[in-house]
């Protein structure tokens, strides 16, 4: 039998539910339950994330682990904690790199770990050898706040498994239950049960703090595309120079008093 059906059977007993009690709690027919501790069937992705979060545990866990009296659950805000990564692959066996427009950027929340709704996204390939060993996603971004990349632009990321790699002043994609899909420059080293600093290139924009438990996926920026052609560098004004003189002051200042 596989994991679903044993881990289905023990946890459902552990709880004292009887299988038409906990076709009840989620909404089925008590035959499906018969069906899925027999092997006969598997749970559709929705399902099978409605079962995993009943029982407290995340799907990979549900799907892969053999749960039992002396199984004990990972950490859960670990960040090297091993996490379920859907892909597309072409016919060739190689990865895709996939779109996530913005305006699929909302239910990429709901479906990244879905290997229908990943299999559904716009997908490519770049014959670029530095993005031909990994596991890459491309994002549109919107807004300013990380001038000079333009709004519109596509951040092709590579997915970080091990958010413990997260490094100070590297960019990186974040995906959170409440920012969403966001672009942003790492302000700390992440550490287990602590917030993460995100910062934009953008001045005009205050850093700010997500909760480690928020995040769902990290990927860090390995290149963008953009149609949008950077503009040449204007020639420096008076008031430039001042500005960039005070600042060589205040840091010549700073660096005497330490």
């Amino acid at each position: 039998m596989s994991n679903i059906s044993n881990n289905l059977k023990y946890l459902r007993k552990k709880k004292a539910h009887t299988q038409q009690q906990f076709a009840d709690i989620m909404e089925i027919k008590r035959s499906l339950i018969g069906a899925y501790e027999e092997d006969r069937a598997e749970p559709k992705y929705e399902l099978l994330k409605k079962i995993a979060e009943y029982f407290d545990l995340t799907i990979d866990e549900f799907i892969n682990e053999k749960i039992s009296d002396a199984w004990k659950p990972k950490p859960k805000s670990s960040g090297s904690n091993l996490r379920v990564l859907s892909i597309s692959v072409d016919q060739n066996d190689n990865e895709n790199i996939e779109l996530v427009p913005v305006k699929a950027s909302a239910g990429y929340l709901n479906g990244f770990s879905d290997p229908q709704y990943i299999s559904d996204l716009p997908k490519f390939q770049l014959p670029i050898p530095a993005l031909r060993q990994g596991t890459f996603r491309a994002f549109e971004i919107m807004g300013d706040s990380m001038l000079p990349v333009q709004p519109g632009s596509l951040i092709i990321g590579e997915y970080l498994d091990n958010w413990n790699e997260v490094k100070t002043g590297e960019t990186y994609i974040v995906i959170s239950k409440n920012e969403g899909v966001v672009y942003k420059r790492a302000g700390n080293r992440f550490k287990e049960n602590k917030d993460l600093k995100l910062i934009s290139d953008n001045k005009v924009y205050d850093p700010y703090t997500i909760a480690a438990d928020d995040i769902l996926e990290i990927w860090k920026a390995k290149a963008y595309i953009s149609t949008s052609l950077p503009e040449p560098t204007p020639d420096p004004t008076i008031e430039t120079l001042t500005q960039m003189m005070s600042q060589m002051q205040k840091s010549i200042s700073q660096l005497n008093r330490n």
